[in-house]
């Protein structure tokens, strides 16, 4: 039986959970959501923890939750993060942690980026099955014509990241 520990921060875009392994300093799944049950279900069977236990805070990576919102986006570079699939996916989400803030790829600059530019779909795919928002920051990456394209935790969640990382970025 193993445990996991949940912390749940306000933002300025909502509620945001993080669910770690029983270290308290390696993300299993995150998101803006105050309900568990939305984000249990994206850790890979072999890491979900069977059960939760609520804390009020989880102290490097709640500080940098709190810290990112307030501007400094690089706060969540070092928080740790395991997540299990297949290789592709494996590169592709390590690749989206070297995207930065304020830059946004499209999905085909960043299948080449995973070092597979024939697979769009498997970047997209990447993204959507990504279940560490924030630390894996899927959301900058944009459609071929610059729009938003999709979201776990919304378009208006996504929108207000990107504009706050071009806010942000160099600062």
């Amino acid at each position: 039986m193993t445990t996991g520990y949940l912390n749940t921060v306000s933002t300025p875009i909502g509620p945001f959970t993080t669910i770690t392994d029983d270290s308290r300093e390696t993300v299993l799944a995150s998101g803006w959501t105050s309900d568990p049950a939305d984000l249990v279900p994206l850790i890979h069977s072999t890491l979900r923890p069977s059960s939760l236990k609520t804390v009020k805070t989880l102290p490097v990576i709640t500080e940098a939750v709190v810290a990112y919102h307030q501007g400094e986006l690089s706060s969540v570079n070092q928080v740790a993060v395991q997540q299990i699939s297949g290789p592709f996916l494996m590169d592709a989400w390590a690749v989206l942690r070297k995207i930065e803030p304020g830059e946004p790829v499209t999905y085909t600059e960043f299948a080449a980026l995973a070092g597979r530019p024939a697979a769009i779909r498997g970047a997209a795919t990447a993204c959507a099955r990504n279940a560490a928002a924030l630390f894996v920051p899927c959301h900058r990456v944009l459609r071929m014509d610059g729009s938003l394209g999709g979201f776990s935790w919304g378009l208006p969640a996504k929108q207000w990241l990107l504009v706050h990382e071009s806010t942000w970025a160099g600062k």
